[in-house]
């Protein structure tokens, strides 16, 4: 049996989990941008313009698991230990804080649909000067929406 690229499984929680390994055996800070919506569990008070982005390195965060179907994390937030889940499909980009390298997704309001991705690289990103996050701080919004650059 022949599946088309609707019925096959979704290719975006392997590119996560690949762009999270790069970040961490190179010592980048790897980031989730988030397009919040009632499925996704996070501090509202953190999300602006319908998004939050997210720290998930392991100093950051804790039980980590970047799962098929939800990101799921503990981390502080303002002090706070809070729950953190994100559906795999709610990702719009994970990328390195130090220098913008990643991948961007298109978000979709379910998970299908969400198999053909490309490779991008974000150019606007915070200050990468400024220090890094700690676990007890949220992570500071961005001034501006990165801008995407499709490569092919």
């Amino acid at each position: 049996m022949v599946m088309n690229a609707l019925e096959s499984p979704s290719t975006r929680p392997y590119l996560i989990r690949a762009m999270y390994e790069w970040c961490t055996d190179h010592s980048f800070t790897p980031y989730v941008a988030v397009k919040v919506d009632g499925s996704v569990q996070v501090p509202r008070e953190f999300v602006q313009g319908g998004e939050i982005v997210l720290n998930i390195s392991f100093d950051a965060t804790s039980s980590l698991q970047l799962g098929n179907e939800f990101i799921e994390f503990k981390a502080r937030f303002g002090g706070k230990p809070r729950d953190i889940m994100v559906p795999i499909h709610r990702v719009m980009a994970i990328y390195a804080r130090e220098n913008g390298q990643g991948m961007s997704f298109p978000v979709t309001d379910s998970p299908l649909g969400t198999t053909v991705l490309g490779m991008d690289k974000l150019h606007k990103l915070p200050d990468a000067s400024a220090p890094v996050t700690d676990a007890d701080k949220p992570v500071p919004p961005t001034p501006a929406r990165p801008t995407l650059t499709r490569i092919k």
